[in-house]
């Protein structure tokens, strides 16, 4: 599996976990295992500064998705070959998140990593319908990962 992930902070970020949360839903989605993937954990001032320059928004953010071929889910016959991009999570902001949602920072992690690839395959939540879609793939990819249900996504 093509997949680097890099934690650039003093957090305690469950890589290992992230690794498998990667393979699991490179085979759940059908993604080549050489489909390029890299999934980076930041500062807030790391993390202000994209969505500033990427989003002409202030203040750090949870999760930043870079598309880079836009490609989109596979098939078990045709599994997806390519440059999926980069995901960038701020674990500090998912903490925050994870105390106000009432779940484990850890978990907020995995449910912020399965939203950004779920942006490089190409889904949004900008209309209801589609968010709809997109939350509803996010919820039953996480729950059968983790094995218990999922953690509900914060609302802003």
């Amino acid at each position: 599996m093509a997949v680097e992930i890099l934690n650039e902070t003093d957090d305690d970020v469950d890589v290992e976990a992230l690794q498998r949360l990667c393979a699991f839903l490179y085979e759940s989605l059908h993604l080549h295992p050489e489909a390029e993937l890299s999934l980076i954990c930041v500062d807030d001032a790391a993390m202000e500064q994209l969505h500033l320059e990427w989003m002409d928004l202030p203040d750090a953010t949870d999760v930043m998705s870079f598309p880079m071929d836009e490609l989109r889910p596979g098939t078990v016959a045709q599994p997806t070959q390519g440059l999926l991009g980069d995901i960038v999570i701020c674990p500090s902001v998912a903490a925050q998140q994870a105390k106000r949602m009432g779940h484990s920072t850890d978990d907020e992690i995995l449910l912020l990593a399965t939203h950004g690839m779920l942006h490089l395959l190409g889904f949004d939540h900008d209309e209801p319908d589609d968010k709809q879609q997109m939350f509803a793939l996010q919820n039953e990819l996480l729950t059968a990962f983790l094995g218990r249900p999922a953690p509900s996504p914060t609302e802003t």
